[in-house]
């Protein structure tokens, strides 16, 4: 039996955008990869990240924001960033593990553009289920599209 390989999501502070894209991971495609989450700094889970990925039937609720260091022993076979930042910062890895860059936008930041604009609660959660989509979306394309990265 071959060992499954090993992926982390990386963001800034493991607070959405990271927690989601594991959350689908985990249910998506659990069987063939083992997923994990973590952040340049830690920040705690985001209720609306919580509250979308509910309403698609994903529970991250009992995920924790969890710091790049504690996977210091793990051995990744990949870390994909998920945001500009973690890109930017991203800790230096062991020559076996590929670091690739999968962009998305940043939930909180679109919402709070919405709100100072006026918007409504829903336009706001609807950044946050946008996003959710496309990270879905991306998800659906592994392990398969990481050898074309």
């Amino acid at each position: 039996m071959t060992e499954k390989i090993k992926i982390l999501f990386l963001c800034t502070g493991n607070s959405c955008r990271s927690q989601m894209a594991e959350g689908w991971a985990k249910q998506l495609k659990g069987d063939q990869c083992e997923f994990f989450s973590a952040g340049i700094e830690t920040h705690g889970l985001n209720p609306n990240a919580v509250k979308v990925m509910s309403e698609a039937g994903v529970d991250i609720s009992h995920h924790q924001s969890q710091n790049i260091n504690e996977f210091k022993e793990i051995k990744l076979n990949f870390v994909i960033t998920v945001c500009g930042n973690a890109h930017e910062t991203c800790p230096v890895f062991a020559n076996d593990c590929n670091v690739i860059h999968v962009g998305f936008d940043d939930p909180p930041k679109l919402a709070n553009e919405i709100e100072k604009r006026g918007g409504t609660a829903e336009e706001q959660i609807e950044c946050y289920r946008l996003v959710r989509d496309k990270i879905k979306n991306y998800i659906e394309t592994l392990p398969s599209s990481l050898s074309q990265s």
